[in-house]
C-alpha cells in the first residue's frame, strides 16, 4: 500500500495557478514532517517546500519563494502545495514526501514518497 498519493497536477498557462494535494494513509500523519520535491526532465530532484509536523515552520526553495505555499490539515491528513504565478520552469513531476525528521527530508532521504503528479506550464 502506497502511503502517499498526490493529485492536482495538470496543464496550465504561465501565470496560472494549481493546487497539489497529498493524502497520507496508514501513517501517524501529525508526527511527520512533509515536503514537496520536483524533478524536471534531464534534471535532478529539487526540494521545493517543507512543512513541520505542527505546520508552524515552513521552508521554501528560493526559486518558488513568494509564489508557492505549503500547508497542511492534520485533522484530515492532506498536505497541500498552492502554486501561483506559475512559470514554464516550474514544469516537472512533483512528489510528496514524509519523514519524521527535517534533516532526512531536506536531504532527500525521506522514508515515504508518493508516485508523483505531472505539472506542465505552457508559455
Amino acid at each position: 500500500q502506497v502511503p502517499l498519493v498526490e493529485s492536482g497536477g495538470g496543464l496550465v498557462q504561465a501565470g496560472g495557478s494549481l493546487r497539489l494535494s497529498c493524502v497520507a494513509s496508514g501513517l501517524p500523519f501529525s508526527t511527520y514532517v512533509m515536503g514537496w520535491f520536483r524533478q524536471a526532465p534531464g534534471k535532478g530532484r529539487e526540494l521545493v517546500a517543507v512543512i513541520s509536523s505542527g505546520g508552524v515552520i515552513r521552508y521554501y526553495a528560493d526559486s518558488v519563494k513568494g509564489r508557492f505555499a505549503i500547508f497542511r490539515d492534520n485533522a484530515a491528513k492532506p498536505v497541500y502545495l498552492q502554486m501561483n504565478s506559475l512559470k514554464p520552469d516550474d514544469t516537472a513531476v512533483y512528489y510528496c514526501a514524509a519523514d519524521q525528521t527535517v534533516v532526512n527530508l531536506r536531504a532527500g532521504a525521506a522514508a515515504y514518497w508518493g508516485q508523483g503528479t505531472q505539472v506542465t506550464v505552457s508559455s
